[in-house]
């Protein structure tokens, strides 16, 4: 087994209906860590929830509209997420960021094998 490596875990809490730039913000913030070469992004739908505005979001409540909540998780070296945090003030109006100490393994068998390199940590 590989040895855990110490990482940040970056939640981005952000309503489905929030746009940057004319777009779903979930997907300019899962491509602008694309681009900058995140380990990872994976984008959660948040069947519920309330923030801030104390009235609850869900995807069954009419009165939500799109308001649905939407979670964005991304896994990296500190130093990664460190630098990622300033993309982030440019790019969300309302949410809320958290971070988490976060021991990661990173497993990626299909190159093992098939007698290619052997797995190696991805931060």
């Amino acid at each position: 087994m590989m040895a855990p490596t110490e990482a940040v875990l970056l939640r981005v809490f952000v309503a489905e209906s929030d746009r940057f730039h004319g777009r779903p913000l979930y997907e300019a913030i899962v491509a602008k860590a694309l681009e900058l070469k995140m380990a990872g992004a994976t984008v959660f739908p948040g069947p519920e929830g309330f923030g801030h505005s104390r009235s609850i979001r869900s995807e069954i409540n009419v009165d939500a509209g799109s308001r649905s909540p939407m979670v964005i998780e991304i896994v990296d070296a500190k130093e990664r997420i460190d630098g990622f945090l300033p993309v982030l003030d440019e790019m969300v109006a309302t949410g809320l960021v958290t971070l988490e100490l976060v021991q990661a393994i990173y497993y990626q068998r299909d190159r093992a094998r098939s007698g290619g390199a052997a797995p190696r940590a991805a931060f």
